[in-house]
């Protein structure tokens, strides 16, 4: 049974108001009794409970993260570096995974709050009603840092990625290597990065003059199943494009598993550009061009700002970082021939 201020009280001979007031160093204590109750401190092991303190003076030493897929790399990339500066400045993290679900997000905040935390780092869900979320995040009171995904046209801090230059440049790289038939697997059209994509995939095409084919624009989910039955319709189409932009690691995925599973040689058969690195991908030798935007990197920075924004107290004052995602050409961008 854990030890409680209480059993320190009761074992020193004190009230539990002046174990309190040696606990958190406040207020005027007999310097005899203080070392008394710290020697029963000692000898009954007792290790406070962060949260518990944190209750009385209305805020913890912890933030809350909650992310829409723990098991996606990007996500655990991001997580490690949220994990690393949190650490770095004595700052204890709780983690929610939302399974990309609207009610389980509203749950993990509902919970969050419980804890009386610092601030909050969040990727809202790009599923259905999730602009839901946008009110609990305003009512919480604490710094909230929105990361890799955004919720327009409110005005949270956060740290993004310019999509719309990822996916622009992603396209102007197939287009240099002579492609004309550039096909788009998307995310859900309803979030932010999603979006973003396909409108630097159009201006790209635009730019180039290069007419914009609906039927060359697939919506997926973010997921591996989807994008692997997108896949599976294009090889099997009449007029096929050459060239494939994927716009997640997910889906870069599932469209490379159905192009393998169809004999299809990339990028002789289908060039892919995608977008996040597969570290797995890699494992299995697979050689993918791809946009990357340093989720590591912008874990450690949504840390930095939250801990800027509470130390300043300004709740209010939003602080935005978008940085320039960068291509990896590891060559399955090439176009060795015409379909």
């Amino acid at each position: 049974m854990a030890v409680t201020i209480n059993d320190i009280a009761a074992k020193s001979g004190v009230s539990s108001a002046t174990v309190s007031r040696v606990l958190n160093n406040s207020g005027y204590v007999k310097v005899e009794t203080k070392e008394k109750i710290l020697h029963v401190i000692k000898e009954l092991n007792y290790v406070p409970s962060e949260i518990a303190r944190g209750l009385s003076k209305n805020e913890t030493d912890t933030i809350g993260v909650i992310v829409p897929d723990i098991t996606n790399q990007y996500f655990g990339e991001m997580i490690k570096g949220i994990s690393e500066v949190a650490e770095e400045n004595g700052l204890n993290v709780i983690f929610f995974n939302t399974d990309n679900d609207i009610n389980k997000e509203l749950k993990a905040l509902k919970e969050v709050k419980k804890y009386r935390i610092k601030g909050v780092i969040a990727t809202p869900g790009f599923g259905q009603g999730h602009k839901a979320v946008i009110k609990p995040l305003e009512d919480m009171n604490v710094p909230i840092i929105l990361v890799a995904a955004d919720l327009r046209p409110m005005n949270f801090s956060g740290v993004f990625v310019d999509d719309v230059f990822g996916a622009f440049n992603a396209t102007k790289l197939l287009i240099n290597e002579g492609h004309r038939k550039i096909g788009i697997i998307t995310g859900i059209l309803k979030s932010n990065p999603a979006s973003d994509r396909l409108i630097g995939y159009k201006q790209a095409l635009r730019e180039n003059n290069i007419e914009i084919s609906e039927k060359y624009i697939f919506q997926g989910d973010f997921q591996l199943e989807k994008s692997y039955g997108i896949a599976k319709k294009i090889i099997n189409m009449e007029d096929p494009p050459t060239a494939l932009l994927t716009c997640s690691n997910m889906i870069s995925l599932g469209a490379i598993k159905a192009l393998l599973e169809s004999n299809k040689k990339i990028p002789d058969d289908m060039a892919i550009v995608g977008i996040n690195r597969v570290e797995f991908l890699d494992i299995m030798g697979v050689k993918l061009t791809y946009v990357e935007d340093f989720p590591q990197e912008m874990g450690r920075n949504a840390v930095r700002v939250l801990i800027e924004i509470a130390s300043s107290n300004k709740v209010d004052s939003p602080i935005r970082i978008k940085t320039l995602p960068k291509l990896i050409l590891n060559g399955s961008e090439k176009k060795y021939r015409v379909l």
